[in-house]
């Protein structure tokens, strides 16, 4: 959260405070805070927001309740954002090398004998950290710009680190108080509502079948390395990157046999019992 201390709403956002409200509200029955709800950094989840995707965040994250923990429930409705703004820092690079952006966020909650212990905890530091619910339509690898690859986030290739980008952004649900975010600056819940049993265990077999593909684009890279070793091995892994289960099988059958014929398996002998290795030797004596 950014500028936990509480503010008077001035006339300006007053104004847009009770254009979401139903009564009048006076700046004395108002208690306001700012704070920074996600940013385009690459998270402990390895993805991020790209610059549109803050722009249509702050657009759609206005009137958005905040509650706690994503529970998606009425009573958990603390407070409401009424103002947004992306704020940009160019001193600062992302890990991905471009201009750090956040999307910052006012808010307002009533200043009514419930909300009081609310107030005091925002004021003294406690609910501090926030995180986002919202829907992106696009994920895309960092490292080749593809949506369904056989890269693995988190990992380095050639000096490059992989994670995936989150953009045409479809809706934002939520934003709310949670104790460890998924940003290091702010924490931010990408989703596309809440995830059922069945989606969940797609996901993983998901990512099963893309770490089954990224090894099995490495063993066909070291077959054609043993196969013919005056070949660049840089260039022809990324060749591997962009094929597909079959083709990898059908070319992984052919180097294998191509570097057995380079390093054929040594001929062993079958050992013959003593015996009989005497009686051959009587043939040959005089």
């Amino acid at each position: 959260m950014e500028e936990q201390r509480g503010m008077a709403a001035a006339a300006e956002d007053l104004a847009l405070i009770n254009a979401l409200a139903k009564a009048e509200l006076t700046a004395e029955q108002v208690y306001v805070f700012t704070l920074r709800l996600c940013d385009n950094e690459v998270d402990r989840d390895f993805e991020r927001f790209d610059g549109e995707a803050l722009e249509r965040l702050g657009e759609l994250f206005v009137g958005k309740s905040g509650i706690f923990d994503h529970q998606w429930s009425a009573g958990g409705q603390t407070a409401r954002l009424y103002k947004t703004q992306v704020v940009r820092e160019s001193a600062q690079k992302t890990q991905a090398g471009d201009e750090y952006r956040w999307l910052k966020g006012w808010a307002y909650l009533l200043r009514t004998e419930k909300n009081e212990d609310l107030i005091a905890e925002i004021e003294g530091g406690i609910k501090k950290e926030v995180s986002v619910g919202c829907s992106a339509g696009r994920r895309v690898c960092s490292v080749c710009g593809a949506e369904d690859c056989g890269h693995v986030p988190g990992q380095v290739y050639d000096g490059k680190l992989c994670f995936w980008e989150l953009r045409d952004i479809k809706d934002a649900y939520e934003w709310s108080f949670v104790a460890v975010p998924a940003q290091r600056a702010a924490g931010v819940l990408k989703r596309f509502g809440q995830e059922r049993e069945g989606d969940r265990t797609l996901r993983k077999e998901a990512e099963l079948g893309r770490k089954y593909l990224q090894a099995l684009r490495r063993e066909v890279v070291r077959l054609a390395m043993l196969a013919d070793d005056g070949l660049d091995g840089g260039v022809f892994a990324k060749a591997a990157q962009r094929l597909e289960e079959p083709e990898l099988l059908e070319l992984r059958k052919s180097l294998e046999t191509r570097a057995a014929g380079r390093f054929p398996a040594p001929v062993q002998l079958r050992r013959r019992d003593a015996a009989a290795e005497a009686e051959d030797a009587e043939a040959f004596r005089i």
